[in-house]
Formats: C-alpha cells, structure tokens, sequence
C-alpha cells in the first residue's frame, strides 16, 4: 500500500518512490471514465519512478449504491465483491516472490478501504501476503497548507470526521472540524453563520480551488465553485476545515 499524496506529484515521499521502484505488478481500480484524471496522474507516477517491465493490471470496481437503505450493510458488501476481485487479479497476476501494489491516493489510513481489504483477503488465507504500508501526504495536511493556517487553536483538539458524521455531531463538538467525504456540503445546513470555513478541491492539481472566510458569506461561493470544478473535470475531492469563533 503506497500512498501519494491527494493530487500533487511533487508531494510523493521518497520512501514511496523507492517503494515503487521495487514493485513487479501494479493494480489499479478502474472507476469509469468520470475519474479518469486520477488514473492518469498514478500512470505518469508509475512512468517515472516504476521499473522497466513493471505491469499494470486494471481492476474494475464493483459497482456500490451511493444512497442504500443501511449505508454500513451496502459499503459491507461493496467491499466483499472488491475483496473477491482483487483476490483473483492477485492469483491471476502475481508470481510467487513477486511483489505487487496500489498507489493510494492520500494516505492508506485515513479514510481509504484499500488496506481494509487486504486485511479481509489475508484473512481468507487464499493467498500467502506479506503487507507493507508506506504513508503518504493526506488531504488535510494539503488543506492546511494550502491555506496557510495551523488547524487548531493552541492545545485544542481537532475532530477528523465525514459529512455524513457531522450531521450527527454532539452538541459539545470540538472547535475545530477536518470534514472529508462530503458531497453535499453538510456544514451549509449545520455550521453557525459565523463559523469559520476552510475549503479546498482537489487539492494540488492544476484544477485547484481554495475559498475560505465565515460561512454566511461563503456556503454559496463553494457550492457554485464545487458544481463548476465537476462539470469542467468531472471529479471533485473537496475537504474542509470547520473553525467555531
């Protein structure tokens, strides 16, 4: 598992350079022709810093209903269908001896299922893995320099959380908020007015787009510059930082 950073080919560690330079067969998850930026910028990586001879063996991701019923039984069975792909792209693809690899966008820890699923296909025992994990810049370290901001007050705690979570947040929420996986701008219908807003969209691209101020003067700038970033690219990773005053 080789993390790279959320869209900046500069940001890409050493270390995972070298991780690259070792590995025999590459997967990658084919998620349609919507993302086919994000596939591109792992190929130019892999042009640059993988072996001569290396291949690349292209996955298809499973399809997985964005709006189920019960959200944690569709992404339970999302996952096992990509579990049975990957099981047969590795036995299909890999020699013993061989090592093999994803190119994670971000970081493999933080909200990525990838090294959830090797976990599950170690764990059937079909195929004998030794599993490495190399880090790799995370959005929010992207978001906070893009920004030019620390992400807390002093000695303050930081909540990393999704938009789906942040509708349910407790009452005593901490003042500062890293919100990832949002599609719908939750913070639009939940944040005070007055709350401070750091957004950014894929961040270091040449695509990048940064807005930042309180979220009454704000919420309809990043909903209008979101909507536009996907009908110009066709993708759009966006985070942010919720600050209360």
């Amino acid at each position: 598992m080789i993390g790279i950073g959320p869209g900046n080919p500069r940001q890409i560690t050493l270390e995972a350079i070298d991780a690259i330079a070792a590995c025999d067969v590459f997967f990658l998850l084919d998620k349609g022709a919507r993302v086919q930026q994000l596939s591109r910028a792992r190929t130019e990586l892999l042009a640059a810093y993988a072996p001569a001879g290396h291949r690349v063996v292209v996955i298809d991701d499973p399809p997985r209903d964005r709006d189920p019923d019960d959200y944690r039984a569709e992404v339970q069975r999302w996952h096992t269908a990509r579990v049975d792909a990957l099981e047969t792209a590795i036995i299909e693809s890999v020699d013993a001896g061989q090592s093999c690899a994803f190119l994670v966008w971000g970081d493999p820890a933080l909200y990525d299922s990838t090294l959830r699923l090797v976990d599950q296909l170690v764990a059937r025992g079909s195929v004998d893995l030794e599993v490495e994990v190399i880090p790799g810049v995370t959005s929010a370290s992207a978001l906070t320099a893009a920004h030019g901001i620390v992400a807390h007050g002093i000695g303050e705690p930081v909540l990393l959380t999704t938009g789906r979570r942040l509708v349910d947040a407790a009452v005593e929420e901490p003042a500062n908020r890293i919100v990832m996986l949002d599609s719908h701008l939750t913070f639009t219908q939940t944040a005070r007015s007055d709350d401070d807003v750091y957004w950014g969209a894929n961040l270091g691209t040449p695509e990048q787009v940064l807005i930042s101020g309180k979220v009454s003067d704000v919420a309809d700038e990043i909903e209008q510059a979101r909507a536009r970033l996907r009908q110009q690219t066709g993708w759009v990773m966006d985070i942010y930082l919720l600050r209360r005053r």
